[in-house]
């Protein structure tokens, strides 16, 4: 058995997402083959590409299910946006385990973005798409509403970042941030609250930190799940 499939049974994916090695594998190969001319990621070798970067995205897998089933249901599939995708984590791993929702990666950087799509042909992914574009001009269209929005590594949680984030949610839809310790993040999120305050009224209507079990890796990982105050739909 493989550190990743090993990796995968630790997480006790189903369904589909336990057929999903032989993906994971050949994407594992193209950030690889394209890392040294595009600088994708930062990794020392192979088993650091799939501890932190690979199983890394997927540990909050179940969670980000359960918080799809609560959202409020419209018409066609479920949408999740991962902002500012860079190599595709972790919407890629993401959308190989969920087959049945619809992904964008949102990525500004032009090469980035090319990867991207070669990696999707290469891999065959039907239900994701790519949006060479910034997040900010992305909210700006119509029918750019997702009832999830990810990311990780992005960008600091800021009162500009938050609020141009919601701006790409559907009714009820929430935001979920890959962090580490939980300290920090409290950190950040204080000062984003203190920031926020400032402001017209209150922004956030819930938070909360859950911890992440990622496997091979000791170190504190957390997915943030925010709420925004003016986007809850009907439940």
């Amino acid at each position: 058995m493989t550190l990743l499939e090993e990796g995968l049974e630790k997480l006790e994916l189903e369904g589909a997402a336990a057929d999903a090695a032989g993906k994971l594998a050949r994407y594992i190969e193209e950030i690889e083959l394209f890392n040294p001319a595009y600088g994708l990621v930062k990794v020392r070798d192979r088993r650091e590409l799939i501890v932190r970067h690979i199983l890394d995205s997927l540990a909050p897998l179940g969670i980000l299910h359960r918080l799809l089933e609560t959202r409020p249901r419209g018409t066609g599939p479920r949408r999740i946006a991962d902002i500012g995708s860079g190599a595709g984590l972790p919407g890629i791993p993401l959308a190989v385990c969920m087959p049945g929702v619809e992904f964008t990666l949102v990525e500004r950087m032009g090469r980035r973005a090319g990867f991207l799509r070669d990696a999707l042909a290469v891999l065959g992914l039907p239900n994701v798409r790519v949006e060479e574009t910034e997040m900010e001009r992305l909210a700006q269209g119509p029918a750019a509403r997702f009832d999830l929005v990810v990311f990780r590594a992005f960008r600091p949680l800021e009162p500009a970042i938050l609020k141009g984030i919601s701006k790409l949610l559907a009714p009820g839809g929430i935001i979920a941030a890959y962090k580490g310790r939980r300290e920090s993040l409290e950190e950040e999120m204080a000062r984003a609250l203190n920031d926020l305050e400032k402001g017209s009224g209150p922004f956030i209507a819930a938070w909360e930190a859950l911890p992440l079990e990622v496997p091979f890796l000791e170190e504190e990982r957390h997915l943030l799940v925010i709420e925004p105050a003016n986007n809850r739909g009907a439940p």
